[in-house]
């Protein structure tokens, strides 16, 4: 089920949990984040994999989520592929109205990520998407009405250069990797059939904790759990679906500072310094987006650190390494929503 409309996380809230996080329960962590086996019994390959029986495996995990380190296990698809649309959105708003407005925004069933950040007179960031049959622009317009917004802007993405969260758990440090980075095809839509479509529900819901947990799914969709691992291999092979693995709650992770690095850069230099960004393992996203007047910052690159202090070492590394020195980080003061869309629901 997706959040209910409300805060999930503020800085000074509930203690994290990470310094209590075992090296074992780290190690797990790591392989689910980035190779997590499509296999008929996950948790046994995994226990392999890090030295524990399949049952230790699942009931770590279990705890994990229960503390709330893991948000969810499932497939990760490419909204674009699937003909939605979607656009980051920056709103400005006074700030005794903007709690306000980020719970009525978190309503919209295609919110995915909503952030008060500080840095800038845009202090709510939020991302949506919008099935083919709505219009992104009218949906947008609306919810900046309906909440009052000073300002607002729609900043879809020009082209990417990377995206994927990864945490090194062991190390505490960032360890992102590209997706399809030269994939010049990532904004074209992708057909499925409705067969697809119903696999595409199954393995986004979260999976269950159960030895062979891909039976259940298998099963409603009439398949052996054999052709259900081919049909998600398709999937990923055509773009579809990034990868099937675990999201981390990074707060709770032990990666508390979240910084949403904007650099101005000349456009004959944009691949070039999307590239350098992208390359770093702290950044985990990295777009270029439009400019506007009251908005000169093309190129985007999400950090994640343990520290703050971290977060601005990671960007003056890479303002030597570009030569860019106009540039800001938004930090996240509040995290009002992050979950994943839900397909043809």
């Amino acid at each position: 089920m997706p959040p209910s409309p409300q805060s999930i996380e503020a800085p000074g809230g509930t203690e994290s949990p990470a310094a209590s996080i075992e090296l074992a329960d780290r190690q797990i962590l790591n392989v689910i984040q980035s190779s997590f086996p499509l296999t008929d019994e996950p948790f046994h390959a995994i226990g392999q994999e890090v030295g524990l029986s399949a049952g230790d495996v699942i009931e770590r995990i279990g705890r994990l989520k229960r503390q709330n380190v893991v948000r969810q296990i499932s497939a990760i698809f490419d909204t674009r592929r699937l003909g939605y649309k979607t656009s980051l959105v920056a709103c400005s708003y006074p700030s005794e109205d903007l709690h306000k407005a980020a719970l009525d925004i978190n309503t919209h069933p295609g919110v995915s990520h909503n952030y008060a950040r500080e840095g800038h007179d845009y202090n709510l960031w939020f991302t949506l998407a919008v099935p083919p049959y709505e219009d992104l622009e009218e949906s947008v317009t609306e919810l900046a009405r309906r909440t009052g917004a000073a300002g607002y802007r729609l900043l879809p993405t020009i082209r990417f250069f990377k995206i994927g969260v990864n945490f090194d758990m062991v190390k505490q440090e960032g360890a992102a990797f590209a997706y399809n980075p030269d994939n010049k095809d990532w904004n074209k839509v992708e057909p499925v059939t409705e067969f697809e479509v119903q696999a595409i529900r199954e393995l986004q819901e979260d999976l269950p904790l159960d030895e062979q947990p891909f039976r259940g799914m298998a099963e409603r969709l009439d398949m052996l759990p054999q052709e259900l691992f081919a049909l998600a291999a398709d999937l990923q092979r055509r773009g579809v679906m990034r990868r099937f693995s675990a999201v981390l709650h990074h707060r709770r992770a032990g990666f508390k500072s979240n910084a949403m690095s904007v650099w101005r850069v000349p456009q004959a230099r944009a691949e070039e310094v999307g590239a350098i960004l992208a390359g770093s393992p702290s950044i985990s996203h990295c777009y270029e987006r439009p400019v506007f007047p009251d908005w000169p910052y093309n190129h985007f690159g999400m950090i994640h650190a343990t520290t703050r202090e971290r977060c601005y070492q990671v960007a003056e590394d890479l303002s030597r390494q570009t030569g860019i020195d106009d540039y800001l980080l938004l930090f996240s003061t509040r995290e009002y929503k992050k979950t994943r869309v839900q397909y043809f629901v």
